[in-house]
């Protein structure tokens, strides 16, 4: 090869890595809008290298979930994985099992579950590899009351479901405050502008009305502090539904440490090499 051939590759380098860059950066900008587009979805913000973090939604889990949905694909000594000894687990997270190495199950059986809500709830094991982090976040911050549910609770995430929100002490009662456009555009602008938990219902004569839940009675915690309790409760079911991850996610953390200083080098060898040539 020609020198000025060889002086033309690290160009094409550069400008392959700048056209890989582009892309990258234009998918995530169609994906921030994705995301902005769908009014019935906040972002969680969950952080599943935070061992606090999990550790909290692990006690929240079997406090609040574990006597209703099993996990049955979680083991609880695969939860030293969060910094937990076995005496910290089987002293206080299991209550319903006796040998560390058991699942999360639960006593209540299916045909149980479904004579008393009346669908059996479902195992939560992978849930949030199903439904998405920030889905169940706004899930669980979207229970309102209302009186014509057969439990006194609906969703604004998940409309008419059969769970109520065990979780009301904690959140408080919050209500459902409709507004009425007169125009489908009106209430979609309306409805982005809230910036948080909104959803668009058909209305008669070809208005809309834009749904948000606002808080009512006040329960035990803040709304900062319940944001809080269920952004834990959520990063601990997103480890759960994949525990490998966060071992993957360090070690491609180690990885591009390496590769960047293998970089360091390699341009160094590269400007060294090349020093003739310019």
């Amino acid at each position: 090869m020609s020198p000025a051939g060889r002086m033309n590759a690290p160009a094409l380098v550069v400008r392959g890595a700048a056209a890989l860059l582009a892309a990258l950066l234009a998918f995530a900008s169609c994906g921030a809008i994705a995301a902005e587009s769908d009014a019935n979805i906040v972002q969680s913000h969950v952080d599943r290298l935070d061992a606090e973090s999990l550790q909290r939604g692990a006690r929240y889990f079997v406090n609040y979930c574990l006597t209703c949905h099993s996990a049955e694909y979680m083991r609880y000594n695969r939860l030293t994985d969060l910094g937990l000894t076995d005496a910290q687990i089987t002293g206080n997270l299991m209550f319903a099992s006796d040998k560390i190495g058991e699942t999360m199950t639960v006593a209540m059986t299916p045909a149980n579950g479904k004579a008393w809500f009346g669908n059996a709830p479902p195992d939560l094991s992978v849930e949030a590899r199903i439904r998405g982090s920030d889905w169940l976040y706004s899930y669980l911050l979207s229970f309102y009351r209302d009186e014509k549910s057969p439990t006194g609770w609906n969703n604004l995430v998940f409309p008419n479901v059969a769970m109520p929100n065990v979780l009301w002490q904690l959140s408080g009662e919050n209500k459902l405050v409709k507004t009425e456009y007169d125009d489908h555009e009106k209430a979609q602008a309306a409805a982005i502008a809230v910036k948080g938990l909104a959803s668009i219902e058909p209305l008669p004569n070809d208005h809309y009305a834009v749904l948000q839940v606002m808080p009512g009675e006040a329960g035990t915690m803040s709304r900062s502090d319940y944001e809080q309790f269920v952004r834990d409760l959520v990063n601990y079911m997103d480890y759960m539904a994949e525990p490998a991850r966060n071992t993957r996610i360090r070690l491609g953390m180690i990885v591009l440490l390496f590769l960047g200083v293998l970089f360091v080098f390699a341009y160094s060898l590269k400007r060294e090499y090349w020093k003739d040539l310019h």
